[in-house]
């Protein structure tokens, strides 16, 4: 059966009848190689932001079980790291292998707990398949470093160790790349993983977990812990074998997760918010910028921390690009992830409220709505694919990240007062240019103040990049041979052979 048919058959049925691996659907937290209830017998619901359907209920695991999930991961650790690289790499593989096997399982499971579009479901297992496969290989790469002695009669070596257990914390946005671009690097390096998924979304978390056992990985490498996040997360801030902690999320749940961290020096990945403008100069390719505009914008429904939220347009196309964003907007489609639309539900009523507000706030600062701006009926969490222009710089969609379906647009007359107003945030994550002037990406890549900066392109990211922003919008670097290194750490051996 086609795809997009065996979709529509599947709306709104039961979760474990849909799937041919039924092994995948976990309810339970997995520590030690198995799979474990609250110890209270508490659970939590997990719903389909499509129709609301309930999914199943998951155990809520407690403060005491994650202290616990420390000794089992500190116990692993010893062994996990001792292990030479290529066979740390060969159970990776295997977990590689498994997650594409069950591919359509995972996208499906996905779709049904996060309401992205099933093709973009499919593309984020892929997505998340491929970190496993490269740090499989980079398992293998870091080597002893000699260094020519600057003493007489002795040599000097630098060695890169694991650091020891590392916590992953992971968003509802991207339920599985979050926890294999954190935890393959993490288990590359030869460190042990402790996971907190998302409420929303622990089902995709689970079947990971569910996979690595299946791969073999020894009990205690890799462990995931659903339940309230307070709860799971303080015993790990707390406890000083906890070495690394990775975070993917809001800005201010990364500045609460840096001042916890203080109290034993751990160290810190954290992948927070962003702001992204997307620059467009006169001598750009309009029709080329348009198509970039709409993938930067509504990709993962607009909730994806590296969407286009600042649209600065130079004035002597600021028209025509308005128009043709903004037609091109009104022809995407909207309903439930399954139905493979361009825009799926957002995560829950909260995110459709903040769109509500920003538009609603937008208008009243002299804004002008050229399409959607309301809530849709495909769906109580659908919201129309909205644009705004003529936005002023104090509206709330110019201040705040929106993390949905809301382009706002506003022109601009010269270079460095563009520049200015893309740098003017505290976020910095990544910057989309478009321009056919050599001279000008060179000055204005160099000028924006953002980590990743995506020139005449929207889609930057995979497995070989370095991801990672500027300013607030986190410390260090995933993926890449730099995503190894939060997870080492360096000594220096100095031997005297007299």
């Amino acid at each position: 059966m086609h795809h997009s048919t065996l979709a529509e058959t599947l709306l709104g049925g039961d979760l474990h009848q849909q799937i041919a691996n039924k092994h995948l659907i976990r309810h339970f937290g997995y520590i030690g190689g198995r799979w474990e209830n609250a110890e209270d017998g508490a659970t939590f619901s997990v719903t389909d932001p499509a129709d609301g359907t309930p999914l199943g209920d998951v155990a809520r695991l407690g403060a005491r079980q994650a202290a616990a999930s420390v000794d089992v991961a500190d116990k692993a650790f010893r062994d996990w790291a001792s292990l030479l690289p290529q066979d740390r790499a060969t159970h990776l593989k295997a977990w590689h292998a498994l997650i594409l096997d069950n591919r359509e399982d995972l996208a499906l499971i996905m779709t049904r707990e996060q309401g992205k579009p099933i093709s973009e479901a499919r593309g984020e297992i892929d997505y998340a398949a491929s970190f496993i496969e490269f740090y499989a290989e980079e398992a293998k790469r870091p080597n002893i470093e000699s260094i020519t002695s600057h003493l007489p009669d002795a040599e000097m070596e630098v060695w890169r160790e694991p650091l020891g257990i590392a916590a992953l914390i992971t968003p509802w946005n991207f339920p599985a790349a979050m926890i294999t671009r954190k935890a393959a690097a993490a288990l590359a390096a030869g460190c042990t993983v402790l996971v907190h998924p998302s409420e929303e979304t622990p089902f995709s978390a689970l079947a990971l977990a569910e996979l690595a056992d299946q791969a073999g990985l020894p009990p205690g490498v890799f462990n995931v812990l659903p339940g309230k996040a307070p709860e799971i997360v303080t015993p790990w801030m707390e406890d000083p074998r906890v070495r690394a902690v990775s975070f993917t999320g809001s800005t201010e749940i990364g500045r609460l997760l840096y001042a916890q961290s203080a109290a034993t020096v751990k160290r810190l990945v954290l992948e927070l918010g962003g702001h992204a403008p997307f620059v467009v100069f006169a001598d750009a390719d309009l029709d080329h910028a348009v198509d970039q505009a709409i993938a930067a914008k509504f990709a993962t429904s607009g909730q994806d921390c590296l969407g286009a939220n600042r649209f600065l347009v130079e004035r002597p196309i600021y028209a025509a690009f308005c128009d043709a964003f903004a037609r091109k907007t009104s022809e995407l489609t909207v309903g439930p992830g399954l139905s493979d639309p361009d825009i799926g539900p957002l995560m829950h009523e909260r995110a459709v409220a903040k769109q509500e507000n920003q538009v609603r706030d937008a208008l009243s600062r002299g804004a002008r709505l050229l399409t959607g701006g309301e809530r849709h009926p495909a769906g109580a969490l659908c919201f129309e694919p909205t644009v705004l222009c003529d936005v002023p710089p104090d509206a709330l969609v110019f201040r705040e990240e929106t993390f949905g379906p809301v382009a706002a647009i506003a022109a601009f007359d010269a270079e460095k007062e563009v520049i200015d107003r893309a740098n003017d945030s505290e976020y910095g994550l990544i910057a989309y240019l478009h321009t056919q002037d050599p001279r000008r990406i060179y000055r204005a890549s160099r000028a924006l103040q953002y980590g990743m900066v995506a020139v005449n392109r929207t889609k930057v990211t995979g497995y070989p990049i370095p991801f990672g922003g500027f300013k607030q919008s986190g410390l260090g670097r995933e993926g890449s041979r730099y995503g190894l290194e939060a997870f080492t750490d360096i000594k220096f051996i100095c031997r005297d052979w007299r």
